[in-house]
């Protein structure tokens, strides 16, 4: 029975002294534990040695990936094919089964063989005579890193290490740089607190504190390189009435040192977000261009990698970073979130409310399939990526063009859509009703000594008419006409009750059609003489008097 054993230096093939000691393993590594017990039970047949590093390193690969490499296919003709083996003792089951295939040999692999290739690797140096052990150390290193390189593709644009430690730097940094301007700006506003009202921007705010120091010096300092001329005005009047409180040399050097390292930190988040740029295109360039370099980066950085990050699904990539949501949701039975990092992406942004769910959903999917391209793919363009944008840029387009148009067609529509925009009210006051101007006059009331003067007076209508009075007049006499129909027939009064009644009877329309007839009358009739105006006039002041 013979044993294929793998080594970084060649193959060796070992012959299996006593087959009984495989049955027995559990006390086989004390056999082991001396060279002449390992020598007692497996003894070197041949040794097959690598020419070079590539020979060994196209050996390894082969062997990682369950194939056969050129060297072992010469070796098991050579040296196993013309002996008869009932079997061969294999440490990997995918090479025994691809040495099974090609030369018919029958290949056995379990856990009895693999303590044999542990016991063996132990007396190593004991068993490989002829090969010192400093140059096979040599070559254990150089395969090594050999086979380092071509794991990483042979390129080093493909490290997608870099990319995830960039992004996480660049998130420290801002958090960095939120602590220190909050520190400087509260240290600094002891002193002149007016500046952090006028100068909000953290950049700006900074520089005119490193220029200017204590506020006593913001009248000399010329700061129109950093500002305009408005705010550099209103900077220099502030420091003039300023209420903060006194600072001594010593506080603000060390004020102006803080403002040093903010400057200086802004400064290298800004190298360092070009390099990540550079970084994002040249390994994933459609991923890139399609949701950006920051989203981008956070997306392999939360995976692991670029291909760990191509093997997940759209719908997977598009909850990424609202894990917590998605199982709090799965647990109470309430709606999953929509979106995770990629709600940062810019298409998703644009996007009204009601919008963003489906522009989530429909960017994730591009966005798995610019990153598989980018992952497997060989060509490196970002043609792919910009296609999809446009199109998403369109999609985008009718899904916002068709809410508005649907919103004149039904009112619910309208009332849905009106439900996610504010409402604003003005009421105005009324201007023209302070005016006094083109209004009819009212009339005033008189006191009862005025009474006897007013009905003196004549009122006279433009066409010759006489007063409204008439009507009164008519009014009477359809109410003695009223009074005078409450007597029966044979001259007896009626009682008051039944007078209720009957004016209660009367229909509306009757009443109105006899007081027009009346009114008309008294307008065909001819004018009174005055005698019997002037008594009238004294009747009424005399009415008036009681």
């Amino acid at each position: 029975m013979l044993v294929l054993f793998e080594t970084s230096a060649g193959y060796a093939i070992f012959k299996l002294l006593d087959e009984s000691k495989l049955s027995q393993i559990e006390d086989l590594y004390q056999e082991f534990n001396t060279p002449e017990g390992a020598s007692s039970v497996v003894k070197l047949k041949n040794f097959i040695k690598f020419e070079d590093t590539t020979e060994a390193l196209a050996a390894t690969t082969a062997a990682i990936e369950g194939k056969l490499s050129k060297t072992l296919k010469k070796a098991l003709k050579k040296y196993v094919c013309k002996d008869v083996q009932d079997q061969l003792l294999v440490g990997d089951a995918k090479l025994g089964s691809a040495i099974k295939e090609k030369f018919d040999l029958q290949c056995v692999s379990n856990s009895n063989v693999q303590e044999l290739m542990r016991c063996i690797r132990s007396q190593m140096d004991s068993l490989l005579t002829g090969l010192p052990k400093k140059e096979m150390t040599a070559m254990a290193l150089g395969l090594a890193h050999s086979l380092s390189r071509y794991k990483l593709k042979f390129s080093p644009d493909k490290i997608d290490t870099m990319i995830v430690q960039a992004q996480c730097l660049l998130d420290d940094l801002d958090k960095e740089l939120n602590n220190y301007v909050m520190r400087c700006r509260e240290w600094y506003g002891w002193h002149f607190p007016e500046l952090g009202k006028i100068i909000t921007d953290n950049t700006l705010f900074v520089k005119i504190v490193k220029l200017i120091g204590t506020r006593d010096n913001a009248s000399k300092t010329d700061l129109s390189d950093i500002l305009p001329e408005d705010l550099e005005e209103k900077v220099k009047e502030a420091a003039e009435i300023s209420m903060g409180t006194e600072i001594s040399e010593d506080d603000i050097m060390n004020i102006q040192n803080l403002c040093d390292e903010i400057i200086s930190i802004t400064e290298y988040r800004t190298h360092l977000t070009d390099y990540l740029k550079a970084r994002m295109m040249a390994m994933a360039p459609n991923l890139t261009v399609l949701i950006g370099e920051h989203i981008g980066a956070r997306l392999i950085a939360h995976a692991g990698s670029l291909m760990n990050l191509a093997k997940h699904p759209a719908s997977t990539i598009q909850i990424f970073g609202a894990e917590k949501a998605l199982f709090r949701a799965l647990k109470t039975k309430k709606d999953t979130p929509k979106y995770g990092l990629i709600y940062h992406a810019n298409l998703v942004g644009q996007c009204s409310t009601r919008n963003k769910g489906k522009m989530a959903r429909m960017l994730a999917a591009k966005a798995a399939l610019a990153t598989r391209v980018d992952a497997f793919g060989d060509d490196v363009s970002f043609e792919l990526g910009a296609e999809h944008k446009v199109k998403l840029e369109n999609k985008l387009r009718l899904l916002e063009e068709g809410n508005l148009r649907r919103i004149s067609g039904t009112g619910k529509a309208k009332a849905k859509f009106e439900k996610y925009h504010s409402k604003s009210e003005v009421f105005q006051y009324p201007v023209a009703g302070d005016s006094t101007l083109g209004k009819k006059p009212i009339k005033r009331e008189h006191s009862p000594e005025e009474d006897g003067q007013v009905s003196s007076k004549k009122i006279k209508l433009e066409d010759g008419a006489e007063d409204v009075k008439p009507k009164k007049k008519v009014k009477s006499e359809t109410e003695d006409a009223v009074d005078g129909n409450d007597q029966l027939d044979n001259g007896t009064a009626v009682p008051e009750k039944k007078k209720k009644k009957k004016k209660k009877s009367l229909d509306v329309s009757q009443a109105e059609a006899e007081v027009t007839a009346e009114v008309e009358e008294a307008q065909e009739q001819p004018e009174e003489p005055k005698s019997e105006k002037k008594k009238k006039k004294k009747r009424q002041s005399q009415v008036e008097e009681e």
